[in-house]
């Protein structure tokens, strides 16, 4: 285990650390989690990765916890435990369980559609794309809570293609961090679907919609719920939709420019209060803070006596729910792989070109962020970095080194 790094000055309480241990009194090998950081260093090195934080736990213990190269490649602090990052869509999985704990209240069922509450989606039409133009067509049946949670439900974003349907989306205020959650929900039930409720998956603003049923049912601010349902419980006292100025010496920052391909690199500012709580992509958090909320999945539900989610609730979130007649391309989505609600899950030991168990489940963020939840090795590990172009790559190796360290 690397020592942890000295407190800095922050305007929040500290998030509370997870129990520690050696590394091969939980099975792992020390040398080999050493070749895993000493991986990402070489990337460090090579001008790849601006700096990266790992941490992989084990039977309810932290085995290591690095934290390698530089916190903002501009500047000479050194990457921390304690640097902040923007997750991404590392906040859907918290949203979904949101969404989850309301199901576990009675308020909904997820066959519910989502025009019961947002009504401007009752009327949606599907985009079918006709020599350049698009022929509005009707659907065939309602887009339902559980197609959001899953990317069922025919919504799409703007960034994952350049079909007509994401062009008005590319036109649109969408991306606007000024509107609030409530307009965001109306422009998207003003779009046509990219395709039927139900027929394909299409990884999308569906989470962002989910946040805005949130406070509906709730009558909060996303922000509020889920510091009050999820995060406080959690003691995840440095997630949030912005951080205090106070922080502003802990921020990760990727390269201004891709080292592979050149292009610009732009984040939005963690110290900005943003109008729109972003469900599908908004939160700032760190490492410890995102390794407690694994903690509580990998525990099936809960964290330190205290229930998050029930056993059974999390059992299904984590199980495919898509199943041969929905038609999957895209490249999110790797092979011997499925998604359930909120979460890619593992369905195959093999096909996927990178190492895990059946039953796994994970997701990631645009800027790098990753982390996965292995049941059957009762594993977790979280990676966080702001490097968006090589996130992919580093994923699949920080996957096949450790597993390579579990004994």
């Amino acid at each position: 285990m690397n020592a942890q790094t000295a407190a800095r000055p922050t305007s929040a309480p500290q998030t509370p650390s997870l129990p520690q241990a050696k590394p091969e009194a939980i099975g792992l090998s020390s040398k080999r989690l050493q070749l895993m950081s000493d991986a990402f260093k070489r990337e460090v090195d090579k001008g790849t990765l601006p700096g990266a934080t790992v941490m992989v736990a084990r039977r309810g213990q932290i085995g290591w916890f690095d934290a390698i190269g530089r916190q903002n490649p501009a500047a000479s602090a050194p990457m921390a435990h304690d640097s902040l990052f923007r997750i991404f869509s590392m906040t859907k999985p918290i949203v979904s369980i949101g969404i989850m704990m309301l199901v576990e209240d009675g308020h909904f069922i997820l066959g519910d559609p989502v025009a019961k509450f947002i009504p401007e989606f009752a009327d949606q039409k599907v985009g079918i794309e006709n020599n350049g133009k698009l022929d509005l067509v009707p659907v065939k049946r309602q887009m339902t809570v559980q197609d959001l949670l899953r990317h069922t439900s025919g919504l799409t974003y703007d960034h994952t293609g350049n079909g007509l349907v994401q062009q008005l989306y590319q036109q649109s205020r969408l991306r606007s961090r000024k509107i609030s959650n409530a307009e965001h929900a109306t422009i998207i039930a003003g779009m046509p679907l990219i395709c039927q409720p139900g027929e394909g998956w299409n990884y999308s603003r569906s989470t962002d919609v989910l946040g805005r049923i949130i406070e509906v049912v709730s009558g909060k601010s996303l922000g509020a719920f889920l510091t009050e349902r999820i995060l406080a419980p959690l003691q995840m006292a440095e997630t949030a939709f912005h951080t205090p100025e106070a922080n502003a010496g802990r921020l990760a920052e990727p390269f201004p420019t891709d080292p592979w391909t050149g292009e610009k690199v732009q984040l939005f500012n963690m110290l900005e209060k943003p109008v729109m709580e972003s469900g599908g992509g908004g939160l700032v958090s760190t490492t410890m803070d995102y390794a407690r909320f694994s903690q509580m999945l990998l525990n099936g539900g809960s964290l330190d006596g205290i229930r998050i989610v029930g056993r059974k609730t999390l059992e299904l979130m984590a199980s495919d729910h898509l199943g041969p007649h929905v038609k999957v391309d895209s490249p999110l989505m790797p092979a011997g792989h499925g998604f359930g609600l909120g979460f890619a899950v593992r369905t195959h030991d093999g096909m996927a070109p990178f190492s895990g168990s059946r039953g796994q489940f994970f997701w990631s963020g645009m800027a790098g962020t990753f982390f996965f939840i292995d049941p059957a090795e009762e594993l977790f590990c979280v990676f966080m970095m702001q490097g968006p172009g090589q996130r992919e790559y580093l994923r699949a190796v920080l996957r096949d080194l450790v597993y390579a360290a579990v004994e």
